[in-house]
């Protein structure tokens, strides 16, 4: 046994997916041997852990940050050679309090079963899951009767709890209602159900991280804004935004000149988090002339959190609209408006390259406008440069 332990320990992690593989599709323990160059003993102590049970949906992979099976089988390698779980989580590559949570602390090490655990754990991560509505036919009723009376989730679950304060089988969370509701509902009664919310909605929209306003330090309010910038008198007060791809994966920012209704593209290729943003820019406003660096209008999105840094690279003032009062960028919701022409909602925008954004702006530019008496807008910017030199 010792030996046959010792050599186990020797195989690499390819060579043990290897015998994996070849044993769940019926191999015998003699022709893996053979195929991957070892002794049928050494075989038989690397499969001994399964007991047998080799059902090829159990080797699936799993979302990345899950422990796979042969995550687990190295898990009850290591309690085997009586390794620390610190010595273990550095050789599956997870933390400590991962693979103490996993064995069960120290009184599951002669106990863990590398299969059986990850059945339980393939079962718990099935979805849909029933909610507690489904499960109670008593709280079900209550609740679907409620809604009919048009009170909102929030309203049944805090009268839930009044009502029922020591039954907490009679409990059930705003989030559980709307789940059941979004995700559990069918048919006719879902319809029914869902056009009693206040939204009306039958499917639930998704919040972006992007769009969700967050708190904000150092915000100098619209309010505050050079008078010259709102009358649009004065070139060089600019919009700024971003439109959204497909599952909130990709983003462009785009950046519009208040008086003239030029546009610049921002290309975010890759993440579009806050020093993205403040990057991009200050690479896009640090390209102008002295003259259109007056100030950006931007929404309260947490994209916007390093907007000090930019202020200070660049010299040009942030202010920001006041809570969901897109419209205070009235310029650049017209042009997100338009851009979708040339990058329509629903699509990988990450995959347009620098230049194709480019080619969008100048495309974009070069429209006559009738706010600007039928001049285009790069005609409008190339006006007043010339006025200024």
């Amino acid at each position: 046994m010792a030996t046959n332990r010792r050599s186990n320990q020797r195989l690499t992690a390819e060579t043990r997916r290897w015998i994996y593989r070849l044993k769940a599709t019926g191999v015998s323990n003699r022709e893996i041997g053979r195929r991957v160059g070892q002794g049928a003993s050494t075989v038989n102590y690397v499969v001994r852990p399964f007991g047998g049970v080799f059902r090829p949906e159990i080797f699936a992979p799993r979302p990345s940050g899950r422990l796979s099976l042969e995550d687990r089988v190295a898990i009850l390698m290591g309690l085997q050679a009586e390794a620390s779980f610190t010595t273990i989580a550095g050789q599956v590559g997870k933390s400590v309090s991962t693979i103490s949570r996993e064995v069960g602390g120290k009184a599951g090490r002669d106990s863990y079963r590398p299969v059986k655990a990850h059945e339980q754990a393939l079962r718990r991560a099935r979805r849909p899951k029933p909610t507690k509505l489904s499960l109670n036919p008593v709280l079900g009723g209550r609740v679907t009767r409620d809604l009919r009376a048009l009170w909102s989730p929030a309203q049944i679950a805090a009268r839930l709890r009044w009502e029922h304060g020591n039954d907490k089988a009679m409990w059930v969370s705003h989030e559980t209602i709307y789940k059941s509701i979004y995700v559990q509902g069918r048919g006719e009664l879902r319809r029914e159900l869902a056009g009693c919310l206040r939204s009306g909605r039958e499917t639930r929209r998704p919040g972006s991280r992007l769009e969700r306003p967050g708190p904000l330090k150092g915000v100098v309010s619209i309010s505050q804004r050079p008078a010259e910038a709102d009358d649009r008198a004065v070139p060089g007060h600019w919009e700024g935004d971003l439109i959204i791809g497909k599952d909130s994966g990709s983003a462009i920012g785009t950046l519009v000149e208040r008086s003239t209704r030029f546009v610049m593209l921002l290309h975010l290729p890759g993440r579009r988090g806050p020093v993205e943003i403040r990057d991009a820019m200050i690479t896009a406003i640090g390209s102008l002339p002295d003259s259109l660096k007056r100030s950006v209008t931007w929404d309260r999105g947490q994209e916007m959190s390093r907007h000090h840094e930019f202020t200070i690279a660049t010299g040009v003032e942030v202010f920001f609209c006041d809570p969901h009062s897109p419209w205070q960028r009235g310029s650049n919701e017209n042009t997100n408006g338009l851009l979708r022409q040339y990058f329509p909602k629903g699509t990988n925008l990450s995959v347009h390259s620098a230049a194709a954004l480019h080619a969008a702006a100048d495309s974009l530019n070069g429209r006559p406008r009738e706010t600007l008496g039928w001049s285009t807008s790069a005609e409008a910017l190339t006006r007043f440069l010339a006025s200024t030199a």
